[in-house]
């Protein structure tokens, strides 16, 4: 018999624990051991149930919900999945929490949260499943007091296409997707480039609340600049383009040049952006001028597109099992045979030079 996922929630507001419990006790594989209205009632349950998986909300009474994540995380590392709000505020404090140390987040309107948390019930699931099996780090900081519908795949946007790229050009474009993990993963490897690295086009899993928050947050830290591409933008040397939380990113060719295109086709793999959809542009647009790069995420989103990539002559490398929040994009481009090479996080910013010094 399959140990049951315990899971404790934290969370001010009396509803909300209300819907999570009916929702999280609707799988047979998770168990709500119990539940908290704020940090300090959070602590003492803690040692009290010895939980797998915490969810707790952001806005919470006599202490914030970073501040208790950077106590727990210093202490008692566990993997957590945050409830954040849809807002700018709750953006930033969203990929604060990353930051120190949170798997993933549920995002939640300010109105009729109760219908909305329903609608993304498999998601919520999904995501605690997701959570237990995720590697945490200690926080080492310092503490100051859609709904699901019929799976799709690339087709739905991009029609596949025969027929490989014969020729190399010396502009190179890297493609990059991530899910679970990824906002932090892909700051690591970005921080790692000079200011004239060749063009960067990023498909992460993220909400368009979130998704112009987490650019600007990434454009502080890098030498390259870091920007949501607009529509036909050309796509030049020293430049990151992360895709809106509500568009496909495509790359195309425009003569001499690439460009982003932005499509906004249904969800693909349920993701909108889909990594699949980005790659799969990459293939039939830049083939062996390209390079792959897949990070942490859960679920297979990209693989195939990946596999695309390769056999139209790009070079593919993905992060490893042992430096992923979760292994599961990664490891279906690796079982696919999509992936040339794997590296450890800390390698990729390196790797990628490799390649464009080649």
């Amino acid at each position: 018999m399959v140990e049951k996922i315990k899971v404790l929630i934290v969370d001010d507001s009396a509803v909300v624990r209300q819907v999570l419990t009916s929702i999280l006790e609707s799988s047979k594989n998770i168990e709500v051991v119990g539940a908290a209205r704020d940090p300090i009632d959070a602590r003492e349950k803690i040692k009290q149930l010895n939980p797998d998986v915490l969810t707790l909300d952001i806005e919470m009474p006599k202490m914030d919900g970073v501040t208790f994540l950077k106590n727990l995380m210093r202490l008692r590392p566990m993997p957590v999945v945050m409830i954040s709000t849809l807002t700018e505020a709750g953006a930033d404090i969203t990929l604060e929490a990353l930051e120190v140390g949170a798997v993933d987040f549920i995002s939640k309107p300010k109105i009729g949260v109760q219908e909305a948390l329903e609608d993304y019930s498999v998601e919520i699931i999904e995501k605690v499943t997701i959570a237990a099996k995720a590697k945490v780090r200690e926080y080492k900081g310092t503490v100051e007091g859609l709904k699901p519908g019929k799976k799709l795949d690339a087709d739905a946007v991009l029609e596949k296409k025969t027929g490989n790229i014969r020729f190399k050009t010396t502009d190179k474009i890297i493609a990059i997707g991530a899910s679970t993990g990824g906002t932090e993963a892909i700051k690591e490897v970005l921080e790692c480039l000079p200011a004239n690295a060749p063009g960067i086009v990023i498909s992460q899993h993220i909400p368009i609340a979130f998704s112009k928050a987490f650019t600007e947050r990434v454009n502080k830290t890098c030498q390259m600049t870091v920007c949501e591409p607009k529509d036909r933008q050309k796509i030049i040397r020293g430049y990151v383009y992360i895709a809106p939380g509500d568009k496909h990113l495509l790359v195309e060719r425009s003569g001499a040049d690439y460009i982003c295109r932005l499509n906004d086709g249904p969800p693909v793999n349920r993701h909108k952006p889909s990594v699949d959809v980005m790659f799969r542009s990459v293939a039939q647009n830049v083939g062996p001028n390209a390079m792959g790069i897949m990070l942490t995420g859960m679920g297979a989103d990209g693989a195939q597109g990946m596999l695309e990539m390769k056999e139209n002559g790009s070079y593919n490398i993905s992060q490893d099992e042992e430096s992923c929040v979760v292994w599961g994009m990664p490891g279906a481009a690796v079982k696919l045979g999509a992936v040339d090479k794997e590296y450890s996080l800390s390698q990729i910013g390196a790797a990628i030079l490799n390649y464009c010094t080649e």
